[in-house]
């Protein structure tokens, strides 16, 4: 059977727009909304037209200062408001981070990305984390930090230090972001995204899904993303983690195929992007991660953690892409 052509007739037209500035929710909807199959096929011709269908690219994730964050994040096991058993411990040492950098290299991994729970980072804590950004770029990898709200010139400072890339999600839409946090607006969020690009760093920004957002909402998350001037050059997509403790451990699992369909959105309207298949890859099977791949997703996370959860381990993954013929992007 062929697509509903009143769909079809719509997507292509959303399409066409998809290098134009402005994304409506309804249009992003009608994505969504396309039978999977037809979704999949725009997607997989939109990655082939800028990428290498079967290169995936490699980052690793260290947790370099764990615990004790003050906002409110009804997901995050590492907010001090919540008994979920991670302690708090303090800014890693520089030589650690070093060897776990070598260690990420020496497996593949071309990005190396450190992630910090603060709330907004002082002075000193900056000047700490431009000394690893300097000694990762040194090692060759390509840098990102995720370390919370920035101030005036901290982005800046370190871009100066070889920052490639600062991590900060959006989360979710605008509508649905005041059940999950209220520690800090989605506006602060947006003002840290815009020093990060005014001092020249690229932007490394996504969001969550299975927060119980509706399927709109989760629209609005792309639309948000696919909106700003220009969209991200890295999209990390995290399927929700329930971790005990936190406001979400009971939350329902999103249906396996929307988050694929996530994916599909993402790839269409942010065709250069970096998809980046993210949080929540230990609670898929191999059939999953494939669907994910076929739908765009041309990055992942490598190693054994994610900030405080599981994460597939390196060999695993290693045999999964040589099972679908795929390689590691250089």
């Amino acid at each position: 059977m062929h697509a509903d052509p009143a769909l079809a007739s719509a997507a292509d037209a959303v399409t066409s727009r998809r290098n134009s500035a402005s994304w409506q929710v309804d249009d992003i909807v009608g994505l969504f909304e396309l039978p999977f199959a037809e979704l999949i096929f725009r997607a997989q011709e939109t990655h082939r037209r800028h990428f290498d269908p079967a290169a995936v690219q490699l980052s690793t994730l260290l947790s370099i200062k764990t615990g004790g964050c003050p906002e409110d994040c009804a997901y995050c096991p590492q907010s001090a408001r919540y008994d979920t058993g991670v302690e708090t411990e303090k800014l890693m040492p520089l030589s650690e981070v070093v060897a776990a950098a070598e260690a990420a290299r020496a497996q593949g991994a071309t990005r190396f990305c450190m992630g910090a729970a603060w709330r907004s980072p002082k002075p000193h804590q900056v000047d700490e984390v431009a000394e690893m950004v300097r000694a990762v770029k040194d090692l060759g990898l390509e840098t990102c930090v995720t370390l919370g709200m920035l101030r005036d010139g901290q982005a800046q400072q370190l871009r100066e230090a070889g920052l490639d890339y600062y991590n900060h999600n959006l989360d979710t839409s605008p509508e649905f972001y005041g059940q999950i946090i209220t520690t800090r607006t989605y506006q602060d969020r947006l003002d840290t995204l815009e020093r990060v690009r005014d001092a020249g760093v690229k932007v490394c920004c996504g969001g969550i899904v299975g927060l119980g957002e509706s399927r709109r909402e989760r629209a609005g998350l792309i639309a948000q993303l696919a909106n700003m001037d220009p969209y991200p050059e890295s999209v990390p997509i995290n399927n929700l983690v329930r971790v005990e403790g936190t406001p979400l451990a009971g939350n329902e699992s999103i249906d396996p195929f929307e988050f694929v369909r996530t994916i599909a959105v993402a790839r269409i309207t942010m065709p250069q992007a970096m998809v980046r298949l993210s949080a929540g890859r230990e609670q898929m099977d191999d059939a999953l991660q494939a669907l994910c791949f076929l739908a765009g997703a041309n990055s992942i996370f490598y190693g054994d953690r994610l900030l405080t959860t599981e994460n597939p381990q390196a060999e695993a993954d290693r045999k999964l892409l040589a099972r679908l013929g795929m390689h590691i992007q250089a």
